[in-house]
């Protein structure tokens, strides 16, 4: 079971056969550039239109944008961060009592994508975990490290707020009410990926995660703050979203996209790894409920066709797990004829 994990403590010095990306998928890291302009939004300014305004125009030309003065402390971040670190660090017997390959599970540690049916593996383990309600589910979190439980705990309430209000400003944005897009999302489920990133040692030749979009509503994303790793598409080039200091990662997901009838965008995106340092990253996801019916606003189709038909999120997730994770787009299978 082990050697099912990357976080085993062993450098390698070449990487494995089953790492090694097909040429014509590599990254081709030489060619990415840094994204100069990340719209870097401040939740925290009193005119409140204009940070509408700037979310909308974030959501329609990248799909994503980063936040700061967003109320959640950053000691509070910085534990988070420290939390998966020392998971990721547990001795190997410890943390294998959390693995398994089984994506239905509400708790577990794992690695690349999809191991059961992927050919090339990603060079990543995480450890999936879901939040909310938090008391159904806090009981089977690690119990080590001990503070485990409090750190991620209060982290994934104070994530969850502020998820909330940004789906509002997301609503309002798109000139709907407020409370809009959280009424049809239902009762929104939770989850997280602690996602680790060892040193690799051909950094060119695989992927930590390859390109793919989000499936879910909304992502919340805290990047190492000293480690770069997030990629982004952008005018058909990959660009580099660089770590801003106290800063989230906001992306839009598949459902964002269906609701505003394809006016905001999907990002495709993908994780990067390097070859001197270890990186650590934490998505949180804001998911509808699996009866949620996903359809383009009425108001957003009065003048124009629905780009997308009526489906539930649970129908949709079915399929995206279906698949490979850098297939097509998934949403294309929704789309009117």
């Amino acid at each position: 079971m082990a050697a099912n994990v990357l976080s085993t403590g062993i450098r390698h010095s070449k990487l494995p056969e089953n790492y090694v990306r097909p040429e014509s998928e590599r990254p081709r890291l030489s060619e990415v550039s840094n994204c100069e302009n990340v719209p870097v939004i401040n939740l925290g300014c009193a005119d409140k239109t204009q940070v509408i305004q700037q979310i909308g125009d974030a959501c329609r030309t990248f799909g994503f944008f980063q936040v700061t003065n967003h109320g959640i402390a950053e000691e509070l971040t910085e534990k988070m961060l420290e939390m998966a670190y020392d998971f990721f660090h547990l001795p190997l017997d410890e943390k294998m009592k959390y693995y398994s390959d089984d994506p239905s599970k509400t708790m577990r540690l794992s690695t690349s994508f999809n191991v059961k049916k992927e050919t090339v593996h990603n060079w990543r383990d995480y450890l999936r975990l879901h939040c909310y309600p938090l008391d159904k589910f806090l009981h089977e979190w690690p119990s080590t490290p001990s503070s485990f439980k409090d750190v991620v705990g209060e982290y994934c309430v104070e994530i969850r707020q502020l998820g909330l209000r940004l789906l509002e400003a997301i609503s309002e944005s798109l000139g709907l009410e407020g409370d809009c897009i959280e009424k049809v999302l239902g009762e929104q489920g939770q989850q997280m990926a602690v996602n680790y990133y060892p040193p690799c040692p051909e950094p060119e030749l695989t992927y930590g995660l390859p390109g793919h979009t989000d499936p879910n509503a909304i992502t919340i994303l805290l990047q190492d703050q000293q480690v770069a790793g997030l990629q982004v598409l952008k005018d058909g080039k990959w660009v580099a979203v660089n770590p801003h200091p106290n800063a989230f990662v906001v992306n839009i997901g598949d459902q964002l996209q269906a609701l505003s009838n394809g006016m905001y965008k999907s990002v495709w995106h993908r994780a990067v790894v390097n070859s001197g340092k270890q990186r650590i990253s934490v998505a949180s996801f804001l998911c509808p409920c699996d009866n949620a019916l996903i359809s383009p606003a009425k108001e957003l189709t009065d003048k124009s066709v629905a780009v997308y038909r009526g489906f539930t999120y649970g129908e949709y997730y079915k399929k995206f797990w279906s698949r490979n994770l850098d297939q097509e787009h998934c949403l294309e299978f929704f789309k009117n004829q």
